[in-house]
């Protein structure tokens, strides 16, 4: 069984470094191989990359852009109206990913429109949600790229977000039947929304292209006090044969990198995995404890 890979996630990692070229240097010297973003937008793709070469990252995931964030948005995939949007923060996306040398997309599905009943827009939503992935199945296709939905907890996190369990993502994966869509998996969110995360993993992890992880419910470092037992979790995810990434999309609970202790013990014991299996050869600064 290979060792599971992680990617940190530089908008929740490494708070006290301002803009994400800092954050990357510091991602490399924590040992990491692999970074993710949720908006890269701020920095230009050129100056990122070469921060990323310059740290031996790979960046392994971006999400499309959120929209008008002071009108509330928060993703366009599944909002009545905002097709022409979304297509154009597609193809914004497509652009980054193309120059970080970015393998996947999240498509953010939005949030339930201000004001309106969660019932009585959800046919529509999910319409609006089908013809967008259609559409940007086609665009990722193009150029080598995976498309991912990743369901949000409503219950703590987001009460508006359309798209809330993995069982809801599944569905519409199928209705769409693009095999370059795929499911993103935040335990966290899982865990708030339906529990029986062994059962909810083995089911649905032949369609997942990622994994994020954080403790429930202060969504701190794995090693963090919660409900979750990670150790199980990660032997879990080993057993089932899970070849993606994990990303580390928590809140720090103290200094970033002395809160990386359970990540070192992994390593120790599971041996640091090499990003080159995915045909990227690079080096990384040892950590003290290597």
């Amino acid at each position: 069984m290979a060792a599971l890979r992680f990617s940190a996630n530089l908008s929740w990692l490494f708070p006290e470094l301002l803009g994400l070229p800092a954050r990357l240097r510091a991602a490399g010297s924590s040992g990491f191989e692999a970074v993710e973003v949720a908006w890269p937008y701020a920095e230009p793709p050129e100056v990122l990359a070469r921060a990323a070469r310059e740290a031996g990252l790979r960046l392994v995931l971006i999400n499309t852009p959120p929209g008008d964030q002071e009108k509330g948005e928060m993703g366009l995939g599944a909002v009545p109206g905002r097709q022409a949007a979304f297509r154009q923060g597609l193809e914004q996306a497509v652009r980054y990913a193309k120059a970080l040398g970015c393998p996947r997309i999240h498509l953010m599905a939005g949030r339930v429109p201000q004001g309106a009943d969660r019932r009585a827009v959800k046919a529509e939503m999910e319409m609006v949600f089908l013809e967008n992935l259609r559409h940007a199945a086609g665009v990722l296709a193009q150029e080598d790229l995976v498309g991912l939905l990743e369901p949000i907890n409503t219950r703590i996190t987001d009460p508006q977000y359309f798209l809330d369990t993995p069982q809801q993502a599944a569905a519409i994966l199928q209705k769409v039947g693009r095999p370059n869509l795929q499911l993103q998996m935040d335990i966290f969110h899982w865990q708030i929304m339906d529990g029986n995360l062994t059962g909810n993993i083995r089911e649905f992890l032949p369609i997942v292209g990622h994994v994020q992880v954080a403790q429930v419910p202060g969504r701190g470092e794995p090693s963090s006090p919660g409900e979750l037992n990670f150790p199980y979790l990660f032997q879990l995810l080993e057993d089932e044969g899970y070849k993606g990434f994990v990303g580390c999309e928590y809140q720090p609970q103290g200094d970033t990198v002395e809160g990386l202790s359970w990540l070192r013990s992994y390593w120790d014991r599971r041996g640091h995995p090499e990003v080159a299996s995915e045909g990227l050869h690079t080096t990384h600064m040892p950590l003290d404890s290597e």
